[in-house]
C-alpha cells in the first residue's frame, strides 16, 4: 500500500529532526543536505556544498556545486520546519529563483565578494563566481521546498540570466514522495524527439520476433547525443562503469582530433555507443522506421565519445551536423534492468578494462557487505537492552523497499531494529574509508569522484583476495562511519565554527588522526568503538583538538586562491597539511595516545577474520555448485567441450559435478566450477544456481 503525501511528510519531518538531533546540524542545514543527497544519487547533480546567505536586498542561496564542464548550480531553500502540508504559488517559486538569480548577478558583475567577510562560505562561492565568469555557459538553478507546488505551475521555461542559458528545477515534497516510492527510484528521461529536436531517429530492428527483448541498430545525429549530454549528464550515464572512473585517456584525444579534422570519417573510425531503454516508441514512413519516442535512455557503453562530442562542440566550436554515431539499442523493461543493463555495461566495456565488473551494486563486494549488515547484530548501548543492525543500501531505495509492504507495526518494529541513522549507503562507505586511507583530497571531491577512487582501489582488492573482506571489515568500516559522523557533530558544536567548510574539516581532520596513528605504528581502536557504538571522550577531545587546527589551516589558502573548497580539493592542501603534523601531535592528550592499539594486534584480528572468510566462501561455493543438478553441468560440460574452452583440469572437476550427489566435490573444486559456470554464462548458457 503506498503511503500517502501528508503521511511521508509527517516522516520525512521526523527523518530531519532525527537527523538534526544524531548529526549535531542545524534543521536548515538537514534539510538541504537530506534532499541534495536525493538528487546526488539520481545523478540530478554531481555535488553539494552548503553555503546558507541572505541578504536585505533581495538575495539568496544554501549550497552551490560547479561541475568541471562550465556548469554551476544554485541550490536555495523554502524551508520554515513547518509541521503540516501546505501548498507552494507560483508567486512565491518566482520569488525564490529571482532571489537566487540576484545572488549570481551581484556576484558576477557588482563585486558582491568585496563586501563579505574573506572566510565565509558565500564570500568563497561569491568569489569563485566572480573569477569564473568567463568559464560558466550553464545555470541550473535549484529551489528545494518542504511544501507541496501548486498544481497551476506546469513548468518554468529555460531563460538566461545576465545571458548564460538557466534551468529552473524544483523539488517539492510531492516531487520526493514520488522518488522516494518509485521502484526504480529514479526520474527516467522521457525523450519525445519531434518535439525536442523536430526530428525522428532512423533505425532498423535486430531483433527475432521471438526473443526476449528488442533491439535495434540507430544511427544517432552528433548533434542530438551531445545535446542530450548537455542536458542530462550522469543521469544519461548512470548506468555507465565510466561515469564514475572519470576516464581521461587518449581515446578522448583521438575522437577530438576525428572531429575536428575528419567528421566525414567519424561513423567508420568510432567504435559506436551501446545504449538501453525501458520503452521505445516507432513508426514507419517512407523512408523507413524511425524511432519517436524512448523512455529511460541509458548509454552503457561509449560515455567518452558522448562528452567528447558535446565538448569539442563547446570548446572547439565544432560543426557536428554532419556527424552521425552507430548506436546498438536494447529495450529492457525495469523488471530485467537491474541484472541485464549491468551486464550489458560490463560485456561491452571490454576496451579499457575497469577493475571489478566496475562496482555496480550486484557486484560481490557490495552483496557481502549487504549480507553482514543483514545478519550481524550491533552491541546494544550502555542502559539499552535492544540491539540493532546497520542498514547497508547497496542498490538505491533499499530501505524503503524494505518496509513498503509491512504493516505500520512491522515497519515500526524495522525502524527500532534498523534506526535510520543506522542506514549507509556505497558513498557513504567511500567517505568513511577513504579519509582513513591517506585519501583525504579525494573525498573533498565530492560523492562521484571519491567514490570512482574507492571503487578502483577496493575492486583491484578484491581480485587480489577477496576474503580481506570480512566481518572485522564491515565492523570496522561502521566504526570508521560511527566516527566519522561523530566528527560532523563534534565540529558544528566548536565555539569557531562559522557553518561553513565542515565537509572539509572533517574529512582532513580524521586524515590528521590516521597519519598521527600510522607514524607511531599504531591505530585506532575500531572494534572498541564498534563494542561501544559511540566515540568515547578521550577521542572527542582529540578530534576537537585536530579540528581546530585544522580549520585555522584551511581558512588560510595560499595568495591566488580565493576559494577555500576548492583549495580544499588540491593535494596542496594535504600537503601543507602534513607539515603541521608534529606540531599537532604535541597538542593531543597522553590518555589518548594511551588507548592506541598497535599495528600488530590488529593485523592479528584481520588475519583471523580472514581465514573465517575463507572457510565461509568455501562452505558457500559448495552451496552454490551443490544448488545445480547433475544434469545442469552435464549439459554444461558438452556445450563448452564443443567450444574448445575446457582445460583438462576443467574436464576432470566436471565429471565429478556430473555424479552430484553420489560424489561431492571439494571447496577448492567447486571454486573452480564456479568459474566454469561463470564461462557457460558468457556463452549464453543458461544455468540456475
Amino acid at each position: 500500500m503506498m503511503q500517502t503525501r501528508e503521511g511521508f511528510f509527517h516522516d520525512f519531518r521526523q527523518e530531519l529532526l532525527a537527523g538534526a538531533e544524531s548529526n549535531g546540524s542545524f534543521l536548515l542545514s538537514e534539510f538541504m543536505e537530506t534532499v541534495a543527497n536525493e538528487l546526488l544519487e539520481t545523478g540530478f547533480t554531481e555535488g553539494f556544498e552548503l553555503c546558507h546567505f541572505r541578504a536585505q536586498r533581495g538575495m539568496r542561496v544554501d549550497g552551490h556545486w560547479f561541475n568541471d564542464e562550465g556548469g554551476l548550480d544554485l541550490f536555495i531553500a523554502d524551508f520554515d520546519s513547518r509541521d503540516e502540508l501546505i501548498s507552494l504559488s507560483k508567486s512565491e517559486v518566482d520569488a525564490a529563483f529571482k532571489r537566487i538569480a540576484n545572488f549570481f548577478e551581484a556576484s558576477l558583475t557588482k563585486g558582491l565578494a568585496d563586501e563579505l567577510e574573506v572566510t565565509s562560505p558565500e564570500y568563497g562561492l561569491s568569489r569563485q563566481i566572480h573569477d569564473r565568469r568567463e568559464t560558466i555557459r550553464r545555470l541550473n538553478l535549484f529551489l528545494f521546498s518542504e511544501r507541496t507546488l501548486s498544481e497551476k505551475v506546469q513548468e518554468i521555461p529555460d531563460a538566461e540570466v545576465l545571458g548564460i542559458p538557466a534551468s529552473y528545477h524544483i523539488w517539492d515534497i510531492s516531487r520526493l514522495h514520488r522518488q522516494r516510492s518509485s521502484r526504480s527510484h529514479k526520474e527516467p528521461i522521457d525523450l519525445d524527439f519531434a518535439q525536442r529536436f523536430g526530428k525522428e531517429i532512423p533505425c532498423i530492428p535486430a531483433h527475432l520476433g521471438t526473443a526476449a527483448y528488442q533491439s535495434y541498430l540507430v544511427v544517432m545525429p552528433a548533434d542530438i547525443l551531445a545535446s542530450l549530454y548537455d542536458d542530462f549528464r550522469a543521469r544519461l550515464l548512470e548506468q555507465n562503469v565510466r561515469t564514475f572512473l572519470q576516464a581521461r585517456g587518449s581515446v578522448n584525444k583521438g575522437i577530438r582530433a576525428t572531429i575536428l579534422n575528419e567528421p566525414g570519417m567519424f561513423f567508420a573510425y568510432n567504435n559506436g555507443i551501446t545504449a538501453t531503454a525501458q520503452s521505445i516508441e516507432a513508426r514507419m514512413t517512407d523512408s523507413g522506421l524511425v524511432i519517436t519516442r524512448i523512455v529511460d535512455l541509458q548509454i552503457v557503453n561509449g560515455g567518452q565519445t558522448t562528452a567528447s562530442l558535446f565538448h569539442t562542440r563547446e570548446r572547439d566550436k565544432a560543426d557536428l551536423s554532419q556527424i552521425f554515431v552507430q548506436m546498438k539499442l536494447s529495450v529492457i523493461d525495469s523488471q530485467q534492468s537491474e541484472t541485464v543493463v549491468p551486464k550489458i555495461s560490463e560485456y561491452a566495456n571490454t576496451q579499457n578494462r575497469v577493475n571489478a565488473a566496475d562496482f555496480f551494486s550486484n557486484h560481490p563486494f557490495h552483496v557481502r557487505m549487504e549480507g553482514f549488515s543483514r545478519r550481524i547484530w550491533a552491541p546494544a548501548q550502555k542502559g539499552v537492552q535492544r540491539e540493532t543492525r546497520w542498514f547497508y543500501e547497496r542498490a538505491r531505495g533499499q530501505y524503503a523497499d524494505a518496509q513498503s509492504n509491512l504493516t505500520p507495526g512491522e515497519q515500526r518494529r524495522f525502524k527500532a531494529e534498523h534506526p535510520k541513522p543506522q542506514m549507509f549507503t556505497k558513498t557513504d562507505l567511500a567517505k568513511f574509508e577513504n579519509v582513513w586511507d591517506e585519501h583525504p583530497r579525494w573525498v573533498n571531491l565530492g560523492y562521484q569522484k571519491n567514490f570512482a577512487r574507492y571503487a578502483m582501489r577496493i575492486g583491484s582488492e578484491w581480485e587480489k583476495s577477496s576474503d580481506t573482506f570480512n566481518e572485522f571489515y564491515f565492523k570496522r568500516a561502521v566504526a570508521r562511519g560511527i566516527v566519522f559522523r561523530a566528527t560532523e557533530r563534534i565540529v558544528s558544536a566548536q565555539p569557531w565554527y562559522n557553518g561553513g567548510y565542515r565537509a572539509n574539516i572533517v574529512a582532513y581532520t580524521l586524515a590528521v588522526l590516521g597519519e598521527i596513528t600510522r607514524r607511531r605504528k599504531e591505530n585506532i581502536d575500531f572494534l572498541g568503538i564498534w563494542n561501544a557504538q559511540k566515540v568515547d571522550p578521550v577521542l572527542e577531545t582529540a578530534i576537537a583538538i585536530v579540528a581546530g587546527v585544522v580549520n585555522e589551516d584551511i581558512i588560510k589558502p595560499p595568495n591566488g586562491i580565493s576559494n577555500i573548497s576548492e583549495w580544499c580539493k588540491r593535494e596542496a592542501c594535504w600537503t601543507r597539511i602534513l607539515v603541521r603534523i608534529e606540531d599537532v601531535e604535541r597538542l593531543l592528550h597522553q590518555d589518548f595516545y594511551d588507548q592506541l592499539l598497535s599495528f600488530e594486534l590488529q593485523a592479528a584480528e584481520a588475519r583471523s577474520a580472514k581465514k573465517t572468510q575463507k572457510v565461509d566462501n568455501g562452505i558457500e561455493a559448495q552451496q552454490q555448485v551443490l544448488a545445480i543438478s547433475a544434469r545442469e553441468w552435464e549439459c554444461l560440460h558438452r556445450i563448452l567441450l564443443e567450444k574448445r574452452l575446457l582445460t583438462p583440469k576443467e574436464i576432470g572437476i566436471l565429471k565429478i559435478a556430473m555424479q552430484i550427489p553420489a560424489k561431492l566435490p571439494t571447496e577448492k573444486q567447486c571454486a573452480i566450477l564456479l568459474d566454469v559456470l561463470g564461462k557457460g554464462r558468457a556463452e549464453g548458457a543458461i544455468v540456475d544456481a
